[in-house]
């Protein structure tokens, strides 16, 4: 029982602490709210204050900036003003300007519609004269067609065909004038030149060959030749690097290669190795490498020979041996190194008639083809590899420049490279240089008379000089001196046309009157 009034007691004081305990913690809550509200309170005063403050301040800065605005557009209006005034006046003044003008153009207007109907009037009556003329001039040409007897198309035809004689005539007779008075000196000086230099030299020919035959002493030989299985012949080829034709030609191997010094090589290995009987792989070793020395050493001998017989001292001798090579190198027929040294005794003799350096021209002509020697093995033309191969070897500039410019590849810079150009010219193109077929030779020289017997007033033709000059004679009565001269122009330009022919063609137009009188007993 007491137990239980403790309790009951206990309880009491707890209910009664805990009343206490939240009422201490409301009105701790309540005085916290309070502060809160208070703090917010202050807070939003102070907000609006801040807010009112610059709600002020934002109008008065937006008042000022509109007061700024304003004073510049004022100021900008006036300047538009005084602007558009100004240009107000300006278009004012063209105005006046313009309606002057226009009455100044309606007055002019007035003038040309006047004188239109005024020049109107002058084109109605010069039509009607015109056609009064034409009438007149129809009842004319009618006249004269029936005291003449030509019609108009004859009449006109005749005056211009006259026309065109009487323009000929009067060209040709300016032509022969201006042609007489260049060449008075010229023609004179360049034959004597050209004359001389031939007549002291004459060279011999060669027949081009790109291949080379070797005799046997019989067709028993042709397989000796070939060996067992073709061994022989295979190191022969390899050896020379020429290809050997065995074929149905009797007692004869022909030797195939562009290269002529390996060509030469092999002719002689060939012939040693036939001579001696021994063929087999080793002996043509042997046999070729023995060749070879020899051909090297008449290479040699040859650039020398050439260059002492022209007096040309002072060539490289690697240049020597490349000069040499050129003994068996063959261009249209003609041997090269034979066609060198002709070359150069022409420039040499060309120099000495103009007063030049003999020696210098010698030694453009002697080299100028130095480049055939090589130009199976390098790729271009042969002119511009010379004139390397030339400065490679130490040549001054004037003769490279010769050598390179003697075909035009490049432009001739001085007189001998013209020299050089001239004596190249005359040995290729001189009678008998260049060997041709009869046949074409026959058939060049007929086309060259049928040529110039199809033009009028030509009675005959020969062509002499092995096709280097054609003289063409002509009818005195159909050609005068003067016509001649378009004649022979001509017949040069037709042959230039049709033709191919090496060198230049000579067109001598023979013009003659013959009386002929017979005496009486």
């Amino acid at each position: 029982m007491e137990y239980t009034v403790v309790l009951s007691s206990i309880t009491v004081v707890l209910l009664g602490l805990g009343v206490v305990i939240f009422l201490v913690l409301k009105k701790k809550m309540i005085q916290e709210n309070l502060k809160i509200e208070e703090e917010q309170t202050r807070l939003i005063g102070e907000a609006k204050a801040k807010a009112a403050t610059l709600l002020k301040e934002a109008k008065l800065e937006a008042k000022s900036r509109l007061l700024e605005m304003k004073s510049d557009f004022d100021s900008e209006t006036e300047e538009t003003r005084f602007e558009l005034k100004k240009e107000e006046r300006r278009l004012s003044k063209k105005s006046e300007k313009l309606d002057n003008h226009e009455d100044q153009l309606s007055k002019r207007e007035q003038n040309v519609q006047r004188k239109e109907v005024e020049i109107q009037k002058k084109l109605d009556s010069a039509t009607k004269k015109e056609n009064q003329y034409d009438i007149m001039l129809e009842e004319i040409k009618k006249e004269l067609e029936k005291v003449s007897g030509l019609t108009l198309e004859e009449a006109k035809e005749l005056l211009l065909k006259a026309m065109q004689e009487e323009a000929r005539h009067e060209g040709a007779k300016l032509i022969k004038k201006i042609t007489s008075e260049a060449k008075e000196n010229a023609d004179k000086e360049a034959k004597k030149i050209i004359a001389t230099s031939i007549q002291r030299y004459a060279g011999d020919y060669v027949a081009e060959r790109t291949v080379s035959v070797v005799h046997l002493p019989g067709d028993e030989m042709k397989g000796r030749i070939i060996g067992r299985e073709g061994r022989n012949i295979r190191a022969l080829e390899a050896a020379t690097g020429i290809d050997l034709i065995i074929d149905d030609t009797p007692e004869a191997v022909i030797l195939s290669g562009f290269n002529p010094v390996r060509r030469e090589v092999a002719r002689l290995s060939l012939e040693k190795l036939i001579s001696d009987g021994r063929i087999h792989p080793a002996r043509i070793e042997d046999v070729v490498e023995r060749a070879t020395e020899e051909v090297d050493m008449a290479i040699k001998e040859a650039g020398e020979q050439a260059a002492f017989d022209l007096g040309v001292h002072g060539i490289d001798p690697e240049l020597i041996k490349v000069l040499g090579k050129l003994k068996f190198r063959t261009s249209y027929a003609q041997n090269v190194l034979q066609h060198s040294v002709e070359v150069a005794f022409l420039s040499g003799a060309i120099a000495a008639e103009l007063g030049l350096d003999i020696k210098l021209a010698k030694r453009m002509g002697l080299l100028h083809d130095i480049g055939k020697a090589v130009d199976h093995e390098v790729d271009g033309a042969h002119a511009i590899i010379g004139a390397k191969l030339a400065k490679k070897y130490g040549e001054i500039e004037g003769v490279v420049n010769a050598i390179a410019a003697h075909h035009e590849d490049k432009m001739p810079e001085s007189v001998y490279d013209y020299i050089v150009q001239a004596a190249d010219a005359l040995s290729g193109a001189r009678p008998g240089a260049r060997k041709e077929s009869l046949e074409n030779y026959i058939k060049r020289l007929e086309d060259l008379e049928n040529i110039a017997n199809s033009f009028d007033g030509v009675v005959n033709t020969y062509a002499i000089q092995a096709g280097r000059e054609i003289r063409v004679i002509a009818e005195s009565e159909k050609i005068t001196d003067e016509s001649a001269v378009l004649l022979s122009r001509d017949i040069a330009a037709q042959i230039e046309e049709n033709l191919t022919f090496p060198g230049q063609v000579k067109v001598v137009v023979i013009r003659e009157t013959r009386a002929v009188e017979y005496t009486k007993k």
